[in-house]
């Protein structure tokens, strides 16, 4: 699955927005991606995950679980452990870091797939793989749907993206004046959790 076919995804679920977008990493951008309305169908996910693990597979060979950061990456990174045949697990915010909860542990040494949705800046995706490092995984590949970063961001780990786009993101004191006079939307969610 190539970057057009994944965008035809998200054109299909009305999940590739236009507009002037506070991301989760408080950049600010005229393209936002609603991967929750591409989520909320299974076979549009199945088809996007399937091809992810595809390429997990190929770029890394075969992995012992997938590590997801909650709650934007779980759904996805469900979905492509069950490409894999592997468990998937996710780690949660407490206190601000992201941490094992729920009795999930990781085997140590386990071979971890690390599973996002939409990476811009690869903030998150560093934070978790952190977080599986500290648990005793050993973080073989960061993966997610969507790089927007046109491959810049760094997750901390060797980064696989099925689709990679080059979409512009901006501090809030440098924006073009083309976004500075169209009103704020905030869909990101890092704000909303401790």
């Amino acid at each position: 699955m190539n970057t057009e076919a994944v965008l035809d995804e998200f054109r299909g679920a009305g999940a590739l927005r236009e507009g002037h977008f506070i991301l989760s990493s408080g950049l600010h951008s005229p393209i936002f991606l609603q991967k929750n309305l591409v989520f909320q169908y299974p076979e549009r996910t199945e088809r996007l995950c399937k091809a992810l693990a595809a390429k997990i597979r190929d770029t890394v060979g075969e992995v012992d679980l997938c590590v997801s950061p909650a709650v934007g990456g779980i759904i996805p990174g469900y979905e492509t452990a069950r490409w894999l045949g592997v468990p998937s697990i996710y780690v949660e915010r407490e206190d601000g870091e992201f941490k094992l909860r729920r009795a999930f542990s990781i085997p140590p040494g386990a071979r971890i797939a690390m599973v996002e949705d939409i990476v811009s800046t690869g903030l998150s995706s560093r934070e978790c793989v952190d977080a599986i490092r500290k648990a005793g995984g050993n973080v073989v590949v960061a993966a997610c749907l969507v790089d927007r970063s046109g491959g810049r961001a760094d997750p901390g780990a060797p980064f696989v993206a099925l689709a990679r786009l080059d979409v512009p993101a901006y501090p809030a004191d440098q924006l073009p004046p083309e976004l500075a006079a169209i009103p704020t939307e905030d869909p990101g969610s890092r704000r909303l959790h401790g």
